[in-house]
């Protein structure tokens, strides 16, 4: 027992560092990530799968008290869903337009950037000293409203460059996330205390999924991934840090304290890259997941940084 906790406080602590291994691993020696991509489970891939998993784990760590600041503080929640909702599918758009992305790429980063927050928002959050009640309740909420605006939002920004079904990302939506969240509150409900005492044994469920999905994700596209170059990396980092910057913009407009507003910076510039690779799919076109799979390593890296520059400044509280 105290092996794998010991383990799970290692895996949090170098996880960038676990990614950007895998990542460059996946790059170099392909042939086992590709072989493993090719199993099914119940016919579904396994990075559908993992994600599933992911959903499972974090549906198993809330609690009712989570959902308690949609009630208690709904305005401060309300206008980080819709920040998170506005300015990254639309940036993700601009972008695509302005740095002229070949279609496949711009859809990849207009359904990235239509993704709800990310569970890594979290965790930067904490570190950063933000309000991590309300990014934890954004969090819940967005991805709650992702099976309708997710799908609503890509066809709208995306349709013009492939043909979007709608219904088809809903349906993986609900079985990926969705789901997957509801039955691990249920979960939580019933072997709360059980799941408690075992919480940092269940942290690196999450941690070790996710770096084998970056390995899954880069090797079958490794060829994609070094022709497409700067322009991809350049076009990921903008979207991420304009939606940090944007997001402590609204933060400060709507009067937020410091403490909400790097909770709403971090929580707008951090999407859920693992579920815009997993929707991917649905396009058949292995090109449509590289800003996704990009994204993961550098949401990780510029959150951490963030989240060091401000867990550095002066707390202000109003």
């Amino acid at each position: 027992m105290k092996f794998l906790n010991r383990m799970s406080d290692v895996l949090g602590k170098y996880f960038v560092w676990l990614i950007v291994i895998v990542a460059m691993v996946a790059l170099f020696i392909s042939e086992p990530f590709v072989a493993i991509l090719k199993f099914r489970v119940f016919g579904q891939s396994i990075i559908t799968v993992g994600l599933g998993v992911i959903m499972l784990v974090m549906g198993m760590t809330m609690k009712k008290e989570d959902f308690q600041i949609v009630f208690t503080r709904p305005k401060d929640v309300f206008v980080g869903c819709v920040a998170q909702f506005t300015i990254m599918p639309l940036v993700a758009f601009a972008l695509a337009k302005m740095m002229k992305l070949p279609p496949e790429l711009a859809v990849g980063l207009v359904l990235l950037g239509t993704c709800p927050g990310g569970t890594a928002s979290n965790v930067m959050t904490y570190l950063a000293k933000g309000d991590v009640a309300l990014s934890v309740g954004m969090t819940a909420v967005s991805t709650l409203l992702a099976p309708v605006l997710t799908p609503a939002l890509t066809y709208m920004l995306a349709g013009q460059w492939v043909e979007i079904n709608a219904y088809t990302m809903m349906i993986d939506i609900l079985k990926i996330v969705v789901g997957p969240i509801f039955l691990g509150m249920i979960l939580q409900h019933f072997f709360g205390s059980t799941i408690e005492k075992y919480k940092k044994i269940l942290v690196m469920i999450p941690i070790i999924t996710i770096v084998m999905i970056m390995g899954l994700c880069v090797a079958p596209n490794k060829v994609n991934l070094i022709n497409s170059g700067y322009i991809l990396i350049l076009a990921v980092c903008f979207h991420n840090w304009i939606g940090f910057i944007l997001g402590y913009v609204v933060g400060k407009f709507t009067n937020m304290n410091d403490a909400k507003t790097r909770a709403l910076s971090i929580e707008v510039g951090l999407q859920n890259s693992g579920l815009a690779v997993g929707l991917s799919a649905q396009f058949m076109n292995p090109l449509t997941a590289l800003p996704a799979t990009v994204a993961t390593v550098i949401h990780q890296v510029s959150g951490s940084v963030l989240a060091n520059v401000f867990a550095g400044m002066k707390n202000k509280k109003i």
